[in-house]
């Protein structure tokens, strides 16, 4: 439905876009200069690298439950898909590439990393509010979609993607300060 309001009826897009509340904007510029700071190169503590992959596992899984519901079955299976995406991207991500990015070091004496600018995080920042925001219109288009267990599987199984990518990203960096002797 969304690619048809997108392609047939770009004035229906218009509309949906300037009746979006305007703390939705105010978020969405926070998390693109939070994904932008993380475009160059950097110094940053252990706990600091990992905060954001959790704030980004928190902000999908808060995403699949206002969409399909806190309790329940439904929220069950969504978590479930959820879960299954995230570990499985995780563990795939990590054989692909079990340490961080060349450049990136552990300082012991500080407990902090150099980590070399990326475009990964803002990536998938994004991915994450672009895609809550057009499920979000998608259920207000249709709202039935809440309570259909294929489109709610595909997108629990999408947000999992993304914070199993976040979560390999924190995993490497973790695994670097344990063997510099964490």
């Amino acid at each position: 439905m969304l690619l048809n309001l997108i392609v047939y009826q770009p004035q229906g897009l218009l509309q949906v876009v300037s009746h979006t509340p305007l703390w939705v904007w105010g978020l969405l510029a926070a998390l693109v200069w939070l994904g932008a700071s993380q475009l160059r190169d950097r110094t940053a503590g252990l706990r600091r690298t990992q905060v954001m992959p959790l704030g980004m596992g928190v902000f999908s899984i808060a995403g699949l439950l206002s969409a399909f519901g806190g309790s329940g079955a439904a929220a069950a299976q969504a978590l479930s898909a959820w879960l299954a995406a995230a570990v499985a991207t995780t563990a795939l991500a990590l054989w692909l590439q079990p340490m961080p990015p060349n450049g990136t070091t552990y300082a012991p004496a500080s407990r902090s990393f150099h980590v070399p600018g990326s475009a990964m995080p803002l990536a998938l920042i994004l991915g994450i509010f672009l895609t809550k925001y057009f499920v979000g219109i998608e259920l207000a288009i249709q709202p039935g979609l809440a309570r259909d267990s294929v489109f709610a599987l595909q997108i629990s199984a999408l947000y999992g993607l993304f914070s199993g990518l976040f979560a390999a990203r924190a995993l490497r960096l973790w695994r670097l300060a344990r063997g510099s002797g964490l």
